[in-house]
């Protein structure tokens, strides 16, 4: 297993932890957790940069990678709808566009067609990742609302990128 596949595997065995870390409660378990986060969420930059320059790009990685970040900020959303800092509105649009890429992107294999991640997958994927980290400090309310709109608004843009410009991908002929 070479090593972006690692980096992978081990921004998996974090999520549990992470979560472990949050439901705990302990005495900074909140910082802890960020802590873990923080660290998993490098992971996918290095594993990304290690698997392109290396020549590292694997199906395995292909598939586990992205798996990897949906799970591991989809954890946090959800901690976050539980403790009240995100409405569950706002994480709903989070799920249903990584759905609606998701398929986009099985239909587009099923005619031989291969959608990678584009620049607005790329932003929306840094910018949300920074706004959970911020959301983990001791902001204010207006600042943590200010996160959730700018994961909401980064989220559509990018799903709404990926089906125009992947609209052949949708042709029924």
């Amino acid at each position: 297993m070479n090593t972006a596949n690692k980096l992978t595997l081990l921004r998996v065995a974090l999520i549990p932890v992470f979560l472990i870390v949050l439901y705990l409660g302990f005495p900074y378990s909140r910082y802890v957790a960020l802590a873990v986060f923080i660290i998993a969420s490098l992971t996918d930059f290095v594993d990304g940069y290690i698997a392109r320059s290396r020549g590292q790009i694997t199906d395995f990685g292909k598939f586990m990678d992205p798996l990897a970040d949906k799970v591991l900020v989809m954890a946090a959303l959800v901690w976050f709808t539980e403790q009240g800092l995100m409405p569950a509105w706002a994480v709903l649009i989070v799920i249903v566009r990584e759905f609606a890429v998701t398929a986009l992107r099985l239909v587009a294999a099923d005619k031989g067609r291969v959608i990678a991640a584009g620049a607005s997958g790329k932003v929306k994927t840094a910018l949300t990742m920074a706004g959970i980290i911020l959301m983990f400090l001791p902001i204010p309310p207006t600042a943590v609302t200010v996160c959730v709109w700018v994961i909401v608004a980064v989220t559509l843009y990018s799903g709404i990128d990926y089906f125009v410009k992947n609209k052949q991908s949708l042709n029924c002929k």
